[in-house]
């Protein structure tokens, strides 16, 4: 076994395809993939499912890829300590729903890069059946998810309670329903509405809040930040977690506002979720540690 091998497993997971990975890497994909080939032979698993449509981690291999990630994380310390600058640069993957991005992610990113600045964080956004399976895979590290009451996360991930808040109604600023103290769902139905696509949870909200009578004119958007972004525009009003709007630029900058949906008690809860039972690398837990902390100092009071 050889170390570069754990290497090349890591880069597979993490970028999806052989292909990808061999870019990355600058070799070969049929090195790579030989390499890999060695290296279950030897453990006696297959550890990469490999398909026509590329290749993924295997059962077996999510089993053990934490074991290896552990090995790896041995070999970047000891590299460092005996004077190798270029160990001990690591990464964490972040999945999101875009919830709660400028008053959670952004200011913890931004103090993670300061506290560890030889640790970057690669962010993507993601619906969120899609950061479950990518957390089992082993492709993210940690994921950001949204709940309704009565939601239950999957046995196969475990989470961290971030923020609990209220589904708000979001206008722009100069609309005129402003001047209500709340919005009832007749009057947001007669107006043009931004929805989310299928797969988002409030996407599901929307559709249990209209029931049949959807609006008009729908448009649909994949996340809160281009949500916002078509509300500030004047494109139409949508629904979206308290939490995701108080305290967003267009927020505080008089873009956009927010009002209650009249009559609506549904509570909704940012939660960071990981795999179930996963030894998480150093930096993975650093970085879940300061989404909790900021979270508690961001905890918005609109809407609740």
């Amino acid at each position: 076994m050889r170390i570069e091998q754990l290497e090349y497993i890591a880069a597979v997971t993490q970028h999806g395809s052989l292909r990808r990975a061999s870019e990355q890497l600058h070799i070969s994909q049929p090195a790579l993939s030989e390499a890999i080939t060695k290296l279950e032979r030897e453990l006696g698993v297959t550890l990469l499912d490999r398909r026509r449509a590329g290749a993924r981690i295997s059962r077996e291999g999510q089993d053990l890829l934490h074991s290896m990630s552990d090995v790896l994380e041995a070999v970047d310390r000891l590299r460092l300590a005996a004077g190798d600058q270029h160990a001990g640069v690591s990464s964490v993957r972040v999945g999101t729903v875009h919830a709660g991005t400028s008053t959670v992610l952004l200011p913890t990113l931004r103090r993670f890069a300061d506290e560890h600045p030889r640790t970057s964080v690669e962010v993507r956004t993601m619906v969120q059946e899609d950061i479950y399976l990518a957390l089992t895979e082993g492709t993210i590290d940690i994921g950001l998810v949204n709940l309704l009451d009565g939601d239950d996360l999957p046995p196969t991930v475990e989470g961290t309670v971030l923020l609990h808040g209220r589904p708000i109604v979001v206008l722009p600023a100069g609309h005129p329903l402003t001047s209500r103290e709340e919005i009832t769902v007749d009057e947001l139905r007669e107006e043009p509405f931004v929805g989310m696509r299928s797969g988002y949870l409030m996407y599901r909200f929307a559709h249990r809040v209209f029931g049949r009578r959807l609006p008009h004119h729908w448009h649909a958007t994949d996340g809160a930040e281009m949500g916002k972004m078509m509300v500030g525009e004047g494109l139409g009003l949508t629904l979206l977690p308290d939490y995701s709007v108080v305290g967003d630029p267009r927020e505080t900058g008089g873009h956009i506002t927010v009002r209650p949906l009249a009559g609506d008690r549904s509570r909704v809860t940012m939660v960071a979720v990981q795999r179930h039972n996963a030894r998480t690398t150093s930096g993975a837990r650093s970085l879940l540690d300061l989404l909790a902390e900021t979270a508690a100092r961001s905890q918005p009071s609109a809407g609740s």
